[in-house]
């Protein structure tokens, strides 16, 4: 009998510590509401998080930064860490993001490239592609537009996303920001087809974005639990709601 008490009340310790999730800086809006929903099923389990560009994470990471699981912007940061025996489950796709153009002022958004051509539009807030997944599907979509050239004086590059929406809303004209951003309460003041419209998905290579759990969370179970929250039906109604595309 003492030996059965001793193991529930093991387990039950088990599953009431810390864990350390870096998170892309796209999902900063949607992560307190996963983290919500995941405290419902594990009440006692602290989820610490850190928001960031996915570059810059992933060079904490390599640098022994004491982060559980790492949720990313893109696949390929995950992948490397992957292959370098940092991660230790091969990285997943937990949702796809969307480019949208943003404007803190009302717009004429029926032509969005050619507005961002006009003499109105003088600074355009995109991420930095060295850093930031979205930064290089940003520039991708220029490309294949044919407009990079004839705009990439007017960029302001922000190191992460949620800093790029930050330029957008102080500083620059427009802004090519993560859709998901848009749906946070804080924003709901701006409106669809008035202040942001999605980027034509056409123009870009869709933002699969990738989890994994690293060395540091290895063999904790609190760790694996948040890794299938992330991956289940409930997590993804929530990126759903978010304006995220899920598989």
């Amino acid at each position: 009998m003492r030996l059965l008490i001793s193991i529930l009340i093991l387990s039950t310790l088990s599953m009431a510590g810390v864990i350390r999730v870096a998170v892309s800086a796209n999902v900063s809006y949607a992560i307190d509401s996963l983290k919500e929903e995941f405290n419902r099923k594990y009440p006692d389990t602290k989820v610490d998080i850190t928001l960031g560009s996915s570059g810059k994470l992933t060079a904490q990471i390599k640098n022994n930064a004491p982060y559980d699981i790492f949720i990313s912007a893109n696949m390929l940061y995950p992948e490397a860490l992957y292959r370098d025996k940092i991660a230790v489950t091969k990285p997943v796709i937990y949702a796809e993001g969307k480019l949208a153009y943003f404007s803190r002022k009302a717009r004429d958004f029926s032509k969005p490239l050619s507005l961002l051509e006009s003499s109105e539009i003088k600074k355009i807030a995109v991420a930095n592609p060295k850093t930031a997944p979205y930064g290089v599907a940003t520039a991708e979509a220029f490309k294949n537009a044919n407009i990079l050239d004839k705009i990439k004086d007017k960029f302001i590059y922000g190191e992460s996303i949620s800093q790029t929406m930050t330029y957008a809303l102080m500083v620059a004209d427009i802004g090519v920001v993560a859709k998901s951003l848009l749906y946070s309460p804080k924003m709901s003041k701006f409106k669809e087809n008035r202040n942001w419209i999605e980027v034509n998905p056409k123009l870009y290579t869709p933002i699969a974005q990738g989890i994994v759990i690293l060395k540091h969370g290895k063999e904790n179970r609190e760790v694996r639990a948040f890794y299938d929250f992330m991956l289940s039906r409930e997590a993804k109604k929530i990126l759903e709601d978010f304006g995220y595309k899920t598989l």
